[in-house]
């Protein structure tokens, strides 16, 4: 058995009282609300913090306010189980239902946060593994080693955004506000994430992810498709997440975000500019898709192949597109990602 090693514990009550313990212990210092990537990653001493600042004592983190019409705000510590359950994200936002509902396992929907799942860490074949493994093979840049061993001439790590929920919050366009130690900001979802697999968070250390704001429903429709090898549990190697705002069947505006092929979720704009002010067709789906694959550009650093998760990128996108545009079926079929 692989136990946790020795820390502190700290229970803040206030969003702020936290902030301020984040900022006085630095470095030494981690977030934990429910705990279900942090706990398993000091096990394997994949992060090895002295103290970690919990976030479950503080109220108002937990829950979903707000309407269709105005915009719903979800506190940050709300569980993913909550946000799956919750009858009008279902009905306004089903991609970030369906998001929600597919992290890992209901045991751990019902104690992982949305907060926690939109900061979860960059993940890879070399650096999600034991100590010992690790150790084995000599390390790796994001932990302990010097070298990226998916691509050891590379000068950054390539490990890959994990997070079933953030390309969707980013595609509906959400926002969070992030509280600190010297005041809070609200930014859009693409100002968190910066592209390198160590540093993928573009928000201070002290700062902490109070909320996250979903703009008035307005017509958007969207719909969320994940690839992994087994049917639950396991981290996403593909995300699809696509937003539109339709007029009849004329597209107005599209947002199109794939996840868990870089180490930020990848936008694809080309291919979403393309779908706007065009009458929908699978025609028009198909070359949609096709140009929202070229952002995708995977590694060796997760299941499957890397040229079979390029090719699926493709599939997925197409299938979200008919889903959100009520064509149904997109015309790809099973046999093309054999």
């Amino acid at each position: 058995m692989i136990r946790l090693p020795a820390f502190t514990y700290l229970a803040p009550t206030t969003v702020d009282g936290a902030a301020r313990l984040m900022a006085e212990h630095g470095r030494e210092a981690m977030l934990v609300a429910g705990g279900t990537d942090l706990y398993p990653n000091m096990k394997r001493r994949q992060f090895e913090p002295k103290v970690l600042v919990g976030l479950r004592g503080i109220p108002e983190l937990r829950g979903i306010r707000g309407s269709a019409a105005g915009g719903f705000t979800i506190g940050a510590g709300t569980t993913l189980s909550a946000v799956a359950a919750h009858r009008d994200i279902l009905r306004d936002f089903p991609a970030l239902a369906t998001a929600a509902g597919l992290v890992s396992s209901p045991q751990l929907r019902n104690m992982g946060t949305i907060g926690g799942n939109v900061c979860v860490d960059t993940r890879c074949n070399y650096y999600n593994q034991s100590y010992e493994w690790r150790k084995a093979i000599g390390f790796c840049m994001k932990k302990d080693g010097d070298i990226c061993l998916v691509a050891p001439g590379s000068s950054r790590c390539w490990a890959v955004s994990s997070s079933d929920t953030a390309p969707v919050l980013w595609a509906l366009g959400a926002k969070l506000r992030l509280v600190g130690a010297e005041g809070e900001r609200t930014v859009p979802m693409a100002a968190l994430y910066q592209d390198d697999g160590i540093d993928y968070l573009a928000k201070r250390p002290d700062e902490i992810v109070a909320d996250l704001q979903l703009p008035p429903a307005e017509g958007w429709r969207s719909a969320y498709l994940k690839l992994r090898r087994r049917g639950s549990f396991d981290f996403p190697v593909l995300g699809v997440a696509v937003a539109a705002r339709l007029e009849d069947d004329v597209v107005r505006d599209a947002r199109i975000v794939l996840g868990a092929v870089a180490s930020q979720p990848r936008p694809s704009e080309k291919a979403a500019a393309a779908l706007v002010g065009q009458r929908v067709s699978p025609e028009l789906i198909a070359h949609v898709a096709d140009l929202a694959a070229g952002p995708a550009k995977p590694l060796d650093n997760t299941d499957f192949s890397h040229p079979y998760r390029k090719k699926v990128t493709r599939v997925f996108v197409a299938r979200a597109l008919a889903a959100v545009c009520g064509l149904g079926d997109s015309g790809v079929t099973s046999e093309e990602v054999a």
